[in-house]
């Protein structure tokens, strides 16, 4: 059934279409005005209620970020009433549905709850040991961070968290606020919290893509938050959600981030004390010294895996030259050798086949990633689910690189407590067994949950059964807030009253 307002089809009347004798729904009436689709013309508006946040460094306060703004929410989908179909007529009707439908369904439910509320706590997570993403403007140095947090009109609270590194990518916890602030989170004002999928189409609309998805790590909190308000609402757990095999705990990876090799020396101990036994080293620029630093793992951990990540640091011609030698130090697969506008390079390296090459950078949504494999540039991704803009890109992303038959490994972006749960929930989900880099616990500091992640010998898991798994402690975020940013009033997006 065709929505005739916005030309949309309804994830529930797409399978009513293919299954209407067994399944017959009631269709959009005068009488029955909740089936009526949303009409496009008619803008919920909205206001944004927010805060001064000061600045993250000491000497100069950012002006007030409070800002009255317009905004509205068109629901994606047309509102039908729940389906009930016997799995027999489900696989026959669902032979014909794409995968982004299914998954729609998936999240599907009964009108009801709204997005009512959407808080934002910004922080700065104190840091340990060198890491060279760190570095913040001014020579400030720590972990910034976006605590997002989603209430619905029946109560229901979910917890996200935006992870900008402006080092590896364009977005800084400044502009991480402004953009959720202004422009995402009012845009999610009114919308169905279980429709992650029609969610992301809003936010498709309130910020225009560059060359893939605008701001994906800013965006990345709201769907984290949204799939821990599915998971609650639902009494699911995300395998749950997603109909997969409940997952065992994840491996972790100890990262060699090494100025000198005396330095890494002193790295790989503390990682063994910790029960680590894999490492993944950071490098480039200085292809003789990487080749060593690989060499001085590959003895210290003979039996462990061993992961290359050079961020994009190399020219083809190096990457090249250097590749091969990385196979013979003993380097199981390389990570990120170029830039990922490098296209023929990757192509070469890929050819030359001396280690296998995953991409990282530059894949944000599942359009790029499947050019990139038709172009023959990659053998796999080190995937981040706060690259692609959250949990459910990310999925789709996994999904794609198991139907091709190509590798995937978990990784990270110094994920702190609550983005990291994200990650440990998807990882575990689809039963990855590599040595995950998810490396929050070895440089972090500081933590906001009710009982931190269970972390034994190197491994993860989450111990909760709902949503993320995690409870999230608000006043532990809004001293880390108070203690980084020297603010304890949080962003408030609202509807206007």
């Amino acid at each position: 059934m065709i929505n005739k307002n916005n030309n949309k089809l309804s994830a529930c009347s797409a399978i009513s279409a293919v299954n209407k004798k067994t399944n017959p729904i009631s269709q959009p009436s005068a009488a029955n005005p909740e089936h009526e689709a949303l009409n496009p013309k008619q803008k919920k508006k909205s206001s944004l209620s927010c805060y001064p946040v000061k600045s993250f460094e000491k000497t100069k306060p950012i002006d007030s970020y409070c800002v009255l703004r317009d905004a509205y929410c068109k629901n994606e989908f047309q509102k039908t009433k729940p389906i009930f179909i016997s799995r027999r007529g489900f696989l026959r009707g669902a032979a014909g549905i794409s995968l982004g439908l299914i998954s729609a369904v998936a999240y599907a439910n009964e009108p009801g709850a709204k997005i009512e509320r959407i808080e934002l706590f910004p922080v700065l997570y104190p840091t340990k040991g060198y890491f060279k993403f760190f570095l913040g403007p001014r020579g400030a140095y720590g972990r910034g961070a976006v605590v997002v947090k989603i209430i619905t009109s029946d109560g229901t609270v979910g917890w996200g968290q935006s992870i900008p590194s402006p080092l590896w990518s364009y977005e800084t916890l400044d502009t991480t606020i402004s953009v959720l602030r202004d422009y995402l989170a009012p845009a999610l004002i009114g919308c169905d919290p279980l429709d992650i999928a029609g969610a992301h189409k809003v936010l498709d609309k309130a910020l225009a893509p560059g060359f893939s998805t605008a701001m994906p790590i800013a965006r990345s909190g709201l769907d984290i938050a949204l799939h821990d308000i599915a998971g609650k609402k639902q009494s699911q757990s995300l395998w749950q959600m997603w109909n997969r095999p409940k997952g065992a705990p994840v491996t972790l990876s100890w990262t060699v981030n090494a100025r000198t090799l005396d330095e890494a020396e002193e790295v790989i101990n503390t990682g063994y004390e910790n029960g680590y036994e894999n490492f993944n080293i950071k490098v480039s620029p200085a292809p003789a010294f990487d080749v060593a630093l690989a060499k001085l793992v590959r003895r210290r951990a003979p039996k462990g895996f061993l992961w290359a990540d050079a961020n994009g640091g190399y020219d083809p011609e190096t990457a090249l030259s250097v590749a091969p030698k990385l196979a013979d130090a003993g380097v199981d697969v390389f990570e990120a050798p170029l830039k990922p506008n490098r296209i023929s390079g990757y192509q070469a390296l890929k050819k030359q086949g001396a280690l296998p090459i995953l991409m990282d950078e530059g894949v944000v949504s599942p359009v790029e990633l499947s050019e990139f494999i038709r172009l023959k540039m990659l053998d796999g991704v080190a995937m981040k689910h706060c690259r692609c803009g959250g949990l459910l890109p990310a999925k789709r992303q996994i999904e794609m690189l198991l139907d091709a038959g190509l590798m995937w490994l978990g990784s990270g972006l110094t994920d702190p407590d609550i983005a990291m749960a994200a990650s440990v929930g998807l990882y575990s989900a689809f039963g990855q067994n590599k040595p995950a880099a998810l490396n929050g616990p070895q440089f972090l500091t500081a933590d906001v949950l009710e009982t931190p992640l269970s972390i034994r010998e190197g491994r993860v898991k989450i111990n909760g059964d709902t949503g993320l798994g995690i409870g999230v402690d608000e006043a532990k975020v809004l001293d880390l807030m108070s203690k980084t940013t020297r603010s304890r009033r949080r962003i408030v997006v609202v509807k206007k009253p």
